[in-house]
């Protein structure tokens, strides 16, 4: 998929929003609605797979949200283990866990840093970033500050490493490290803003903003969010 000024779609984020309103409208509880927006996530990594898409990161649990009551919260990790479980076993994509597991339960931080660690099979068209426990801020904290105590490792002064700090340093100590920048960040529900997603990763990233609740995303809607991005040109801020 590429733009109208040639650019691959290469990385497409997706902020997953609107199932525990889905869930309301239906009149089901609210475990239905993750339950349906785990499976929507499977299928929308069928489509992203169909439209060439290299790498898909799916946002699926803010830090934000681990403040919701234990009563909803329990369920929907549970949920998230099962999805992010049932993907690799699939073993046709290459799944990588991303975020701050220390904030998630033993069980859970193990399952998400073991399957971050399987080597991706030989067959995977696409890698898949499943964001859990994630926020832009704290990504962007802990990048910094890993890239400070590799420097100070190296022996450099607090002064030096003011002096030697490159993009490049804390790129390389972000969670998408090696991955190309999001082309375009899709978020449903219509809500229209990015709640810090992948902050310095999408500063160049095109912005879709759909209506619909996540577990109602069509085919067609996502078709018609890529088919924005194609009819746009991106100058990159040039």
């Amino acid at each position: 998929m590429q733009s109208a000024s040639g650019t691959q779609l290469r990385h497409l984020g997706i902020i997953v929003d609107g199932s525990r309103r889905w869930a309301k409208a239906q009149g089901l509880p609210t475990t239905e609605g993750h339950r349906a927006g785990a499976a929507k996530v499977r299928e929308v990594l069928a489509w992203c797979e169909e439209s060439d898409v290299q790498v898909v990161t799916f946002w699926l649990l803010s830090v934000a949200n681990l403040q919701r009551p234990a009563a909803e919260l329990a369920p929907l990790i549970g949920i998230i283990e099962d999805l992010v479980l049932s993907l690799r076993a699939a073993n046709r994509w290459d799944i990588r866990p991303i975020g701050d597991f220390g904030l998630l339960p033993d069980r859970t931080a193990h399952i998400m840093e073991l399957i971050a660690a399987i080597e991706a099979p030989k067959s995977a068209a696409v890698q898949v970033n499943i964001a859990v426990a994630y926020g832009g801020r704290e990504e962007l904290v802990g990048a910094f500050r890993r890239t400070v105590a590799e420097l100070a490792a190296r022996g450099y002064s607090a002064e030096e490493i003011v002096d030697a700090l490159e993009e490049r340093d804390i790129a390389r100590h972000l969670y998408t490290s090696g991955q190309p920048d999001p082309d375009l960040v899709i978020r449903t529900s219509g809500e229209q803003r990015l709640s810090g997603f992948l902050p310095w990763q999408g500063f160049q990233s095109e912005l879709y903003f759909s209506p619909v609740l996540w577990p109602d995303l069509t085919w067609a809607d996502f078709q018609a969010a890529l088919d924005c991005y194609q009819s746009r040109s991106r100058t990159r801020g040039v």
